[in-house]
């Protein structure tokens, strides 16, 4: 398992949570409100501060259950 070391940017801390948000993009995406962009967040227990990575592919089920669900 590889295990990482975290910092935050804004305080000394090291501990930290991890989750994922999805967003729309543009054009027609943003229209029909389809959330196709995926990124996953790392924050800082301490202070809050986060940091955004952008996530590989976004997954088909997501975007199917976004359109039945908009």
């Amino acid at each position: 398992m590889d295990t990482q070391t975290y910092t935050c940017r804004n305080c000394p801390n090291t501990e930290y949570t991890t989750g994922e948000i999805r967003t729309t993009g543009s054009g027609l995406s943003r229209f029909l409100n389809l959330q196709n962009k995926k990124f996953i967040t790392v924050s800082c227990n301490e202070c809050g501060y986060t940091d955004l990575y952008k996530a590989d592919g976004s997954g088909k089920l997501g975007t199917i259950l976004d359109i039945f669900t908009n």
